[in-house]
């Protein structure tokens, strides 16, 4: 049985080469721009799966180009009229539809007060579009099912687009052009394993850590949105922190452990969870012997989360089937959703 959902997540790949083919200039522009601004702090303004890919590039701007970046709690403009310094601060949000005020309005509010201000958005006729300086398009197309997975995965390379030309790294930008063909090898990755673990769980934990925490958070909504798991996501550097009381014997946890600082840690937590009796589907690529599930790698380690998602998202339609449900009619959700 298909679904519009692992229709949608198969096609990212394609979604991608189309946005990487358009608007080269605007990104190199706003690369320039960037460059010249040299901003000391940034802000993101999005929510939902948005956030998660902001958070992606959050990660990428902190590493690579050491300016701070908060995700902007949006009440503090939409509810709590806070007066924020805006001059000299970028602020970047992401958004599928481009129509929820509490996403729109802050960045009026920066762009009115003099920060740069940039829309990566896949609607690219939507309020945000209009109200941001720089709105680059997603180039997703349009997405019918409510969970979002190709428009994510485009956000995603977008936030790295834009770190690319804003750092002029040419490897990264040569790893981004190569980014398709590494998400259509992904989509065939075969994570079976996972859904004969997880068809009859009740709850799951997802561990991320550094620049795999974001995808870990985006797995765990899809595991509420599609499959009605209760599931939470860590940092595996949290875990000892308290969640840790919550593991019993087969109690599933999902580990991401993507290629960079952060998986050594992260492969021997999933050894020391097995040891505590947990059911570990530990995703890590093909020279971790200890794994689970194969986890794909694309052509920079800093692209890796991208295509790890593109392997996620096909498992859990899957997984949403296997549990009797579908995965295109999450309960009590809409696909455009207007909070203020």
């Amino acid at each position: 049985m298909t679904s519009m959902m692992l229709e949608e997540a198969v096609s990212a790949a394609d979604c991608v080469a189309l946005q990487l083919s358009n608007d080269v200039e605007r990104y190199a522009e706003l690369g320039r721009h960037l460059r010249a601004a040299n901003f000391h702090s940034a802000v993101t303004v999005a929510r939902g799966s948005s956030d998660h890919a902001s958070n992606y590039l959050a990660y990428l701007i902190m590493s690579r180009l050491g300016r701070l970046v908060t995700s902007l709690p949006m009440s503090l403009v939409t509810l709590y009229k806070a007066p924020l310094q805006a001059a000299g601060t970028l602020a970047v949000s992401i958004s599928q539809s481009g129509q929820s005020p509490d996403v729109v309005e802050p960045i009026r509010y920066f762009r009115a007060g003099g920060a740069t201000t940039v829309a990566l958005v896949n609607e690219i006729d939507s309020p945000l579009a209009d109200a941001a300086e720089w709105a680059l398009p997603l180039r997703a197309g349009k997405e019918r099912s409510v969970a979002a997975t190709k428009s994510f995965i485009a956000s995603l390379t977008a936030g790295a687009r834009l770190v690319a030309e804003w750092q002029q790294d040419r490897q990264l930008q040569d790893a981004l052009a190569a980014l398709p063909d590494a998400l259509r090898r992904a989509a065939q990755v075969d994570w079976s394993k996972a859904i004969e673990v997880l068809a009859p769980a009740r709850n799951i934990m997802v561990v991320g850590r550094g620049i795999s925490f974001p995808i870990a958070l985006e797995a765990s909504l899809k595991f509420k949105e599609t499959s009605a798991l209760q599931a939470e996501a860590f940092s595996g550097a949290e875990i000892k922190h308290g969640p840790m009381a919550l593991i019993d014997e087969g109690y599933p946890l999902l580990i991401f452990a993507t290629r960079g600082p952060a998986q050594e840690g992260l492969v021997a937590l999933a050894e020391e969870m097995r040891g505590r009796g947990a059911r570990v589907l530990l995703a890590a690529p093909q020279d971790v012997p200890s794994r689970d599930l194969d986890l794909p790698v694309a052509s920079h380690p800093d692209l890796d989360p991208i295509v790890a998602i593109q392997a996620f998202y096909v498992m859990a339609a899957h997984l949403s089937t296997a549990r009797g449900l579908d995965p295109d009619k999450p309960r009590h959700l809409n696909k455009v959703t207007r909070t203020h």
